[in-house]
């Protein structure tokens, strides 16, 4: 029962963006909740007399629950306590709890151990790197932190890093292009997923799919999108050019498509914001780097995908 509940976990995670150390404080404390009271829990039960807090959540009682794991490290300074939306997200956790809990045993080991497994993500993470370097082609800075996100894939099993960094970059570029507010963004686990979307994004009647291995499901998705009156664009890396192009033409959709590599797509779009100027790349760049964290911020539990940028 080691790996009880896992694939609702991840699904309860990426649907309800729960991440980060406020959810993640909340979530340790109420699941101690339900190992002491047993399920289903009333979440009007665990909220204090004023109103305003979950029942118990605090330094103390997440550190508490930390160190019978070994974790030394302080997780929040306020156990989360003060993390705006940390009632409803009590609200939303005891919800998903309760219809486990319709279905059969819930393993609440398990499920702790989870979280857990959240924390020490949170405590591991190390950007990836970006240095502001003059004599660096804007192709490269992308190619470099791509290529850092490869790196780390190979050494970490099931964990796709790569298709993330792309994901995200691309939707940063976008924002950073349109302003806020043009497109949905999503954690990479629910990009990644077969769903009703029309692209990873959506702009206009445009739907944009990214992906660094490209195959005939993201074609055949493209033709979908025609078939919807939509545009596709599909983005992928160096290597994946050749191969997306390749399929297309076999399914005689070469002509409908439009195929960029990531470098190019991100890269020409810098210049632009950067009015062509040296100062303005390195404004460009650093206005891509903060609106690529914040997405990873938001979206996102794994804080490693974030980019340092180093002058």
């Amino acid at each position: 029962m080691a790996r009880a509940h896992q694939e609702e976990l991840a699904a309860f995670t990426a649907e309800k963006s729960f991440r980060g150390k406020g959810p993640i404080s909340v979530a340790l404390v109420v699941t101690q909740h339900a190992k002491t009271m047993g399920l289903p829990l009333n979440p009007e039960t665990l909220i204090t007399e004023g109103g305003g807090q979950v029942l118990g959540l605090g330094k103390g009682a997440v550190q508490s629950i930390l160190k019978r794991h070994g974790i030394d490290r302080l997780l929040a300074a306020e156990g989360g306590r003060t993390s705006r939306g940390s009632l409803n997200n009590m609200r939303e956790y005891v919800a998903f709890l309760n219809v486990l809990n319709q279905k059969g045993n819930v393993d609440l080991d398990a499920i702790e151990a989870f979280w857990i497994d959240r924390v020490h993500e949170f405590f591991a993470g190390k950007p990836f790197k970006i240095k502001l370097d003059a004599s660096r082609s804007l192709r490269m800075v992308v190619r470099d932190v791509i290529g850092q996100a490869e790196e780390r894939q190979k050494t970490m099993h099931g964990m796709y890093y790569a298709g993330a960094v792309l994901q995200h970059l691309v939707g940063a570029k976008l924002d950073c292009a349109l302003g806020k507010g043009h497109l949905q963004h999503n954690s990479f686990s629910t990009a990644d997923a077969p769903s009703e979307r029309a692209g990873d994004f959506f702009l206009g009647d445009v739907a944009i799919h990214v992906t660094t291995s490209p195959g005939e499901a993201v074609i055949e998705r493209c033709r979908e999108n025609l078939n919807d009156g939509h545009r596709p664009i599909l983005v992928t890396v160096q290597r994946g050019l050749g191969v997306a192009e390749g399929l297309a033409t076999n399914v005689g959709l070469a002509d409908r498509i439009d195929i960029f590599e990531i470098e190019q797509f991100v890269a020409l779009n810098l210049y632009e914001l950067a009015k062509f100027a040296a100062d303005g790349r390195r404004t460009a760049i650093t206005d891509l780097v903060t609106r690529y964290n914040e997405i990873v911020d938001e979206f996102e539990t794994d804080p490693s995908l974030k980019i340092e940028l180093r002058r």
